[in-house]
């Protein structure tokens, strides 16, 4: 006998859930809040869901896990050491469960929070996976600043112990299943593979290569900003969350549109960032419907601030429903398809202009009275950033209004990629004159920009000293 693992990933917070089963039963670790795709999984592969798992109560979603249990009549595992407002399943370090053909040993893993386990489970005597959660990922280890700047030393002191348990206790060459990694912000750095075994770890991942001194030095050097939401994830999961409700918000008009515009409710603009530039309703707020939407959208939106979404269609509608669910966002108060000509009701719509790189440049060399705003994360601008621009990243834009240029400055948005610059732009247009460039960042220098990075200017004709790697996160 053997088992099977099925991977329910949620790209857009770079988290993966398991399903893992003997052909009979089958064991949940770590499963989306949208539990449908689970049970879909479940469903296709003809098993009985018993247990459902948690590494930890989580930092960057909503966990599905409890909802799941009540769906299936499962027990919901966790750490026996977390207080929590439901019923549930303690596990402490070392105890085990068996299922069918399955056995899951609990391991105490703390790093990522302190009371963080991780799961061995067997088929007989055989370890077919270890699934660590946010302790030991992929070339990396989950982040341990999430409880305070006071705990961060002591849990990133367990990290790098908790990893070094799971190599000496585990076989070497079972397969490694973490949770965070694939984009999270719970992860201190980014999978560059996508399976590993702990043998494979104990080569590259610096828990492992690095002593404890030098590990915990260039971890807590290299942690970088994550979303304010995170704040209301792990209450939201200790109290218990609610049933999902993904049917359709209702429909709102042109009247009812500008009545919650008035308001002070937010109202969110799903379509591409080059038609809302082109055309759209006064006062929205540009989020394309991309895989980082979520993330920026619960990063600046005021917790508990009333949520309208306009999309071309009622399936890009249900999409952001989808993503915004996984982060607390559960019930949109209204929705709108169709065209900003139709929202508007006959009110005059508003536009930007949209630019590149080059035409940066021009107006740059035409001395015309510009500013260029550079709303990436502090880490890339680090690594490199174009001469004499402003630097204020999209998480600190609706904090730091007063430090933009107001008109006759045009102020001239990029990021990496135009995403997050697309957003900015939307939040800056109703008191600034925005120009949104829409162009890869690579492509400055390639337009004769000026960058500086660590070392100071690059030459255009000359690489620079160290090569980007960011995203649009």
């Amino acid at each position: 006998m053997r088992a099977v693992v099925h991977m329910i990933e949620t790209q857009s917070l770079g988290n993966r859930g398991y399903l893992v089963h003997d052909g009979h039963v089958a064991v949940v670790i770590d499963p989306p809040r949208d539990i449908d795709r689970v049970l879909d999984q479940a469903r296709r592969a003809r098993v009985r869901i018993t247990h459902v798992f948690e590494t930890h109560v989580h930092n960057d979603y909503v966990s599905g896990g409890l909802d799941l249990a009540r769906a299936t009549v499962a027990d919901y595992v966790l750490s026996a050491e977390e207080d929590v407002a439901f019923d549930h399943v303690g596990i402490r370090d070392g105890e085990i469960v068996e299922t069918g053909g399955l056995t899951v040993r609990a391991l105490h893993t703390p790093g990522h929070t302190f009371s963080h386990l991780s799961y061995i489970v067997m088929v007989g005597q055989e370890a077919m996976g270890v699934f660590t959660g946010g302790s030991l990922l992929y070339g990396s280890t989950g982040r341990p600043d999430l409880f305070g700047p006071e705990a961060t030393p002591e849990l990133a002191r367990a990290q790098y112990r908790s990893a070094h348990r799971l190599v000496s206790e585990v076989p070497s060459q079972t397969a490694l299943y973490p949770t965070h990694g694939f984009g999270s912000f719970c992860s201190a750095s980014q999978a560059r593979s996508n399976s590993s075994t702990l043998a494979a770890e104990h080569k590259v991942n610096p828990a492992l290569t690095l002593d404890e001194a030098d590990y915990v030095h260039n971890l807590l050097a290299g942690l970088t900003a994550y979303p304010a939401y995170f704040a209301h994830m792990a209450p939201i999961n200790r109290a218990g969350p609610g049933e999902v409700d993904l049917t359709p918000p209702a429909v709102a008009d042109a009247a009812e549109l500008r009545r919650r515009l008035d308001a002070g409710n937010w109202v969110v603009d799903l379509r591409a960032r080059g038609a809302f530039a082109r055309r759209h309703l006064p006062g929205t707020v540009n989020f394309g419907i991309a895989a980082t939407m979520s993330s920026y959208l619960g990063w600046l939106l005021p917790w508990g601030t009333p949520l309208t979404l306009l999309g071309d269609t009622a399936e890009q509608i249900a999409k952001a429903q989808r993503e915004l669910v996984h982060i607390g966002i559960d019930r949109p108060s209204a929705m709108a398809t169709g065209d900003p000509d139709t929202w508007a009701g006959g009110h005059p719509l508003r536009s930007y202009r949209v630019a590149d790189f080059a035409a940066l440049a021009v107006a740059r060399e035409e001395q015309r009275q510009i500013a260029v705003l550079d709303v990436r994360h502090h880490e890339e601008w680090l690594e490199s950033h174009l001469t004499a621009a402003l630097h204020v990243p999209l998480h600190e834009l609706l904090e730091r209004l007063g430090e933009i240029p107001v008109p006759p400055t045009e102020v001239w948005v990029h990021c990496q990629a135009g995403y997050r610059a697309a957003i900015a732009a939307s939040l800056l247009e109703a008191d600034h004159q925005v120009v949104l460039i829409d162009d890869d960042y690579s492509n400055a220098r390639r337009a004769g920009l000026i960058t500086h990075g660590p070392n100071g200017a690059v030459p255009v004709n000359e690489k620079p000293p160290h090569q980007i790697r960011v995203s649009q996160r």
